[in-house]
């Protein structure tokens, strides 16, 4: 008996500080995705299995895609200063990423802000999008030759119609 209590303590105190760590994660996808829920008043609206559906999409991807995170904003209807909403990202997202697009309509009801990051040999994608009274946040895990060769096959090429315009 005192052997099972002692291995009962030695449990609790090695899981106390993973438990503590997990639970204090304010960073990342779920970082930015809270910070927008607080600083906005919104609540975010999360795909249910979505991790059955990331599964999925990676066997069907051949490994293209991996490790995807989807929240979406509905009636978004707070003002939103571009400056403020990139700093919040950036912050929240941390070290490592990249901003590679920043885009804001004049009227600042639309906004796209795309960062990436290294992840060995793949790459990390985190896009956020505000169109209007919809906000978009995604965050996906690609590999970039898989998906260069796979985007070559839906390039648009353009025939030229000679005949066109022309009348017999």
């Amino acid at each position: 008996m005192r052997q099972f209590l002692w291995v009962l303590v030695c449990c609790v105190a090695l899981l106390v500080p993973v438990v503590v760590l997990a639970g204090n994660d304010d960073g990342g996808f779920d970082g930015v995705v809270s910070s927008i829920e607080s600083r906005y008043h919104v609540r975010a609206t999360r795909i249910p299995f979505l991790s059955v559906i990331t599964l999925m999409s990676r066997t069907a991807a051949r490994e293209g895609v991996a490790n995807l995170h989807v929240a979406e904003f509905e009636h978004f209807s707070g003002s939103v200063d571009g400056a403020e909403l990139n700093r919040m990202v950036e912050e929240k997202l941390g070290a490592g990423w990249e901003r590679m697009i920043r885009e804001t309509s004049r009227a600042g009801d639309e906004q796209t802000l795309i960062f990436t990051r290294p992840e060995g040999k793949r790459m990390g994608l985190f896009v956020l999008d505000l169109d209007g009274q919809e906000l978009d946040v995604v965050q996906v895990s690609v590999d970039p030759h898989h998906l260069n060769q796979n985007l070559g096959r839906y390039e648009h090429h353009h025939e030229i119609d000679h005949d066109a315009g022309e009348s017999d």
